[in-house]
């Protein structure tokens, strides 16, 4: 079976990953941010395509996600090695998804599987991520002083970061103290 187009452009997406981090490794920030718009705009343009001719997948609602998380870790880890981004910032990124991914994975292992819907906060966490990262590359980029804004950037990053991962491990907690006939102990 072919992969559909609206795949295909998430796996470019994918493939896009290690080429943006090895443009912040080198210095090439013009081109990483150019890099990263692109993959913000093939990130729209799969899901238009996909809705528009209902080409969506279960392997694109799996992709789609680990293209942007790829993306955006791979990113803050970069540039915290790079010291343009305080490491603790890429600590707290970091060790939200590889908790959530970890809980999911337990829950699955143990028989447990959790549905993982993204909630709002996440939804507004993701935007501040990209937004950051996108200040912070467009920054080194062109030279340009948003010091304020990356302050503030970094803050609601931060905090956002924590609270989405705060909740997303509460709401596992529930899930797995729960018995598997549904009703609370």
């Amino acid at each position: 079976m072919p992969v559909s187009l609206p795949n295909a452009i998430t796996i470019a997406r994918i493939l896009l990953v290690p080429f943006t981090v090895w443009l912040i490794i080198n210095h090439q920030f013009g081109f990483a941010l150019f890099a990263f718009l692109m993959a913000g705009i093939s990130d729209a343009v799969d899901g238009l395509i996909a809705r528009r001719y209902n080409l969506q997948s279960e392997l694109g609602a799996y992709l789609d996600p680990i293209a942007d998380k790829a993306l955006l870790v791979s990113i803050y880890v970069a540039l915290a090695a790079m010291q343009f981004l305080p490491t603790w910032l890429a600590i707290i990124v970091v060790t939200r998804d590889v908790l959530i991914v970890g809980a999911v994975l337990l829950a699955w292992v143990l028989a447990r599987p959790v549905e993982m819907r993204p909630l709002q906060v996440s939804k507004v966490n993701t935007v501040a991520q990209i937004l950051f990262a996108g200040a912070l590359l467009f920054t080194l980029a062109t030279q340009l002083p948003l010091d304020g804004i990356l302050d503030v950037g970094e803050l609601l990053v931060a905090m956002l970061t924590l609270a989405s991962g705060a909740i997303y491990m509460r709401n596992w907690v529930r899930h797995m103290s729960t018995p598997a006939g549904g009703k609370t102990p």
